[in-house]
Order: structure tokens, then sequence, then C-alpha cells
């Protein structure tokens, strides 16, 4: 599933990332990867922003700010009339 293009809070400091790889293990659409031993981001625009990757990692490589931007939009939407407000 993809959200709104070029909108997702994700973010990725090489420098801090250490190749311990949790964040693959959490991340439920698979926007991170494996490359040269630590991570990527693979697909930016498929991130629901839900924080899993941040929160699990121990050197602060990864931040997003969870519940903002379509994830929330689309969680709301389940709460209220069933339809997802992105803007």
């Amino acid at each position: 599933m993809k959200y709104l293009k070029n909108v997702v809070t994700l973010r990725l400091e090489e420098s801090k990332c250490t190749g311990c790889l949790r964040c693959l293990d959490v991340c439920p659409h698979g926007v991170l990867t494996a490359s040269n031993g630590k991570v990527a981001i693979a697909d930016r625009d498929a991130c629901m922003e839900c924080g899993a990757c941040s929160r699990n990692c121990p050197f602060a490589a990864l931040s997003v700010s969870a519940g903002v931007g379509c994830a929330y939009a689309v969680a709301r939407g389940g709460n209220c009339d069933g339809s997802p407000n992105c803007c």
C-alpha cells in the first residue's frame, strides 16, 4: 500500500547505523532493506509512520514522527466514517 508521495517523516542518519538490523524485523511494510551491512530506505512512500523502526533502534539512526501523516489519517478514518483523509 502506498500513501501520499514524498510526505513521510521517516529519516535515516546513516552514520549512526551499526548494522544491527532490528528495524528490518519490525517494519510491517518492508520500507527498509539491508545494504552493505547497514540499513537503507528501500521504499519511503510505503512507510505508514507507525514508529516501530525508530522505537527499536538502539542507536537512534532512524526517526519518524509516529502518528502523523497518512498512518494517522487511516487510523482516524477507521474510528470515524471509514474513509482516510490524508489532507
